[in-house]
């Protein structure tokens, strides 16, 4: 007989990116670390895209991608999870929008919608990504922007896609 809760799990999605190094192989490792992890379970993960850089323009093109996940952790608990993960993956902390190793940020919680100094969702600038919005759209289309008030697929649709192909490499992980 157990003796533990339990555990109530919160739908969330990931986004998740690189262009330094072994750009699929590192995306590919963070998903095992969020298939490894007992709080996190992945239900779906888009298709892999190689996409031109955003802000800081001069610098490699990135892979995208985003899971769709089912996690126990608080917003703020997925988020140290997160940039846990991504230290252990090999991040250096450069200039912002700047090269990655691996960047895997929030997009969405549910239904919440938080602001604080170290966290917001959604994330603020999802809406204006056909990076984010492209993959995301693959899996979860459906899903409302909390905010906006708008599904992904509504918020992809004003947005030019330009800069965003699918990856035609080897994905060894999905």
């Amino acid at each position: 007989m157990g003796t533990g809760l339990a555990k109530i799990f919160h739908k969330a999605l990931i986004g998740v990116g690189s262009n330094v190094g072994n750009r699929v192989g590192t995306c590919c490792a963070a998903i095992e670390e969020i298939r490894n992890h007992p709080d996190m379970e992945e239900s779906k993960i888009s298709p892999f895209y190689e996409t031109v850089p955003v802000g800081v323009t001069d610098q490699a093109p990135f892979i995208n991608l985003v899971i769709e996940m089912r996690t126990a952790l608080s917003p703020p608990d997925l988020l140290g999870t997160l940039k846990s993960m991504e230290k252990k993956l090999g991040r250096i902390q450069r200039y912002r929008w700047g090269p990655r190793e691996i960047d895997l940020d929030i997009l969405l919680y549910e239904d919440t919608v938080i602001s604080t100094d170290n966290l917001v969702i959604p994330h603020p600038e999802m809406h204006k990504r056909a990076f984010v919005l492209v993959p995301a759209c693959d899996i979860a289309g459906d899903w409302q922007h909390p905010a906006l008030n708008q599904t992904l697929h509504d918020l992809l649709n004003v947005l030019s896609r330009e800069g965003v192909t699918p990856y035609r490499g080897p994905v060894p992980c999905v």
